[in-house]
């Protein structure tokens, strides 16, 4: 058993969020079925999580109609859980003799007003809680995406916006001209955030989140599972690193200093009597920044585990965090 969920606002928004939710990359379709997404998302309602991390790209598309299935069947009231979808890459790229140039790479007002139409239809759902701008698009001017993304909440087709991995310059020009013509503004960002990779969380934003309120809903708080420990030997059959659709992020996964630092990090997990995920979860967790982590598993019992990381909250002393931050920050990002 673990400890009751806590709660914590988006930002500044009235949005509660449960601190812990689950997400699809990568497990959604292509390691996950849809009735294995169904019993997931059933055991993390159970467990007090309310939000859903998903996105268009995902599985290609594929992802969203799985949680859209569960969703379905599941029957829960729709004030009782949060969804999330994010737009960027597109689907379809076309083909080379026909390239699809509006559809792909961008946050031009034609793909986003079109986009969130299939994720609707793709999820099954006439709202969706939250959507993202999945990167920055350096083509398209900032202002023709904020007003796209404030005409899709007036439209009742989502109701708060944000972004994703944008730099903190482009989330305030963003907020800025919101803010200067009325319009909904950005509320959260969706950042990676754990152990060695913390500058931006820590630093870059660090101002946001007091002059405009900025939440985060943070993802691969165990760096792809380096943070298991489970890639110290190399990596393992079935294991995310194994997947060649996230090739890219073997040549991480196998960093020597990194999986030594992994090691001595396990070392505090034994003396707190927690697995090295678990502590690694409840460090992203402890910072009050964070509105939720995002969690991936492939497996029930997976999730059922780092969910045990709400017990070893209360267990990070500030010497403890002292001793995780020696060995962490000299590797950190």
């Amino acid at each position: 058993m673990h400890s009751p969920m806590p709660y914590r606002r988006l930002g500044s928004s009235g949005l509660q969020i449960s601190l812990f939710s689950l997400g699809s990359w990568v497990t959604f379709h292509n390691q996950v079925n849809a009735p294995g997404a169904r019993e997931m998302m059933a055991a993390a309602r159970d467990a007090g999580i309310n939000f859903f991390d998903n996105a268009e790209v995902y599985a290609n598309g594929e992802s969203e109609r799985l949680m859209g299935e569960g969703l379905a069947q599941l029957k829960w009231s729709r004030l009782d859980y949060v969804v999330s979808s994010k737009f960027f890459w597109g689907l379809d790229a076309g083909t080379a003799e026909k390239p699809r140039i509006n559809g792909r790479n961008t946050l031009n007002r034609k793909y986003l007003m079109q986009a969130v139409d299939g994720s609707l239809q793709r999820m099954k759902l006439d709202f969706i809680d939250l959507i993202f701008c999945h990167r920055a698009d350096p083509h398209s001017p900032i202002e023709e995406t904020v007003w796209a993304m404030h005409n899709i909440i007036e439209q009742g087709k989502a109701l708060y916006w944000g972004t994703s991995e944008w730099s903190a310059d482009e989330i305030r020009t963003a907020w800025d001209i919101a803010e200067r013509h009325h319009l909904h503004k950005p509320v959260m960002e969706q950042p990676q955030y754990h152990l060695f990779h913390r500058k931006r969380v820590e630093q870059e934003y660090a101002r946001l989140y007091d002059d405009i309120g900025l939440g985060l809903t943070t993802w691969s708080p165990l760096a792809s599972g380096l943070l298991t420990g489970k890639y110290r030997e190399g990596v393992p059959a079935g294991s995310r690193g194994a997947m060649q659709a996230v090739s890219f992020l073997r040549d991480g996964l196998l960093d020597a200093q990194k999986n030594a630092a992994v090691g001595q990090f396990e070392a505090i997990a034994r003396q707190l009597g927690c697995s090295m995920a678990q502590l690694a979860l409840a460090w992203v967790a402890h910072n009050p920044r964070v509105s939720t982590v995002i969690l991936g598993a492939s497996r029930l019992a997976q999730l059922q585990e780092n969910l045990g990381a709400l017990n070893v909250l209360p267990k990070l002393t500030p010497d403890v965090l002292a001793q995780m931050d020696t060995i962490s920050a000299p590797l950190a990002a």
